[in-house]
């Protein structure tokens, strides 16, 4: 029990170095976008989205590494992208598909697109999240690199939420509109005995992991665009 508390704690350490390393690398602040506890975040909207959008960028890398590191790993041989992928959880949120929709419509920081699209799919991805990082730990032989990018994306995903949620109280206080959130219910799945289908489990949620961060990155740069450069860029 030592030697396994110990190794969690060495992957766990690791994760935060080489989260450290990219971070810095990529400009992303390890700060909050907005401090905990900041009644008046001194910060203009145009640099909250900012760093809204440099963190959204670095979890939809992160999601896209650990799928197609999953499915290099454990979906070759299995047939699962033949397979059609079962609907995401979040898939009751109405979202453009793509940034062609997203310019179609309304988009401001109060806008119900918004809210959907940003605070609502970030809150219904709360619960999977966490358990994706605990779970994935019991695949047989699963990478170090998959443990704690999930654990990564678990973390700034709670950061991205929480500076989403600021910018809208901000922006509208009060509104902050916390029923929206699509719930989880795919857990049983990620603790299937059969090998085939739970590891399917997992490939379905990466995949949607990997669509949703996509989603609302694309979406915070085309809001940033309007917003700062008044244009859909």
């Amino acid at each position: 029990m030592g030697n396994k508390g110990a190794s969690l704690k060495g992957l766990l350490l690791v994760a935060l170095l080489v989260s450290h390393m990219f971070l810095t690398k990529e400009g992303v602040t390890s700060l909050p976008i907005c401090p905990s506890g900041s009644v008046n975040c001194q910060v203009s909207l145009g640099e909250l989205f900012d760093r809204a959008v440099k963190l959204s960028h670095y979890i939809h890398f992160l999601s896209s590494e650990i799928f197609n590191e999953f499915d290099e790993r454990y979906a070759q041989g299995r047939g699962f992208i033949t397979k059609a992928v079962n609907g995401c959880h979040t898939s009751s949120l109405t979202t453009p598909e793509d940034k062609e929709q997203a310019q179609q419509i309304h988009v401001s920081p109060i806008s119900n697109a918004f809210r959907n699209l940003v605070v609502g799919v970030l809150r219904s991805w709360n619960d999977p999240l966490g358990h994706l990082a605990s779970e994935v730990q019991r695949i047989k032989e699963a990478p170090d690199t998959i443990l704690w990018k999930a654990v990564e994306i678990e973390e700034q995903n709670k950061r991205l939420l929480e500076g989403m949620e600021k910018i809208v109280g901000r922006v509208h206080p009060g509104d902050i509109g916390n029923e929206i959130y699509s719930p989880w219910t795919g857990l049983p799945s990620l603790q299937l005995a059969d090998e085939d289908s739970r590891l399917f489990a997992f490939y379905n949620l990466l995949h949607c992991l990997r669509r949703d961060s996509h989603k609302i990155d694309n979406y915070l740069k085309l809001l940033k665009c309007r917003l700062i450069h008044d244009s859909n860029c």
